[in-house]
């Protein structure tokens, strides 16, 4: 198994999570990035999330991220990143 760059991520309800980092990308000069919440390969039930960077604020040493959740950019973004990965089929 591939070392994959692990994002710790706490949700607005205080749940703390690790996300996994499959691929990322830039568009319109904002960086995108598909994670998962597992790597297990026979894990059926893998989360799949698009994130983008957050409007940094000032101070912040590092770039903070949330989750995309309009459904145009959520569909454009799906489908940048299945070119990327060719042999992952992505369900948004």
């Amino acid at each position: 198994m591939e070392q994959r760059d692990v994002i710790p991520f706490v949700t607005e309800d205080g749940e703390e999570l690790e996300l996994y980092v499959l691929e990322q990308t830039k568009l319109n000069g904002k960086n995108y990035l598909l994670v998962a919440d597992s790597l297990e390969e026979e894990d059926e039930d893998v989360e799949v999330y698009i994130m983008k960077e957050a409007e940094s604020k000032e101070g912040e040493e590092f770039a903070s991220y949330e989750f995309v959740e309009e459904d145009t950019e959520l569909e454009a973004l799906g489908k940048i990143f299945e070119e990327l990965l060719e042999d992952v089929d992505i369900e948004l």
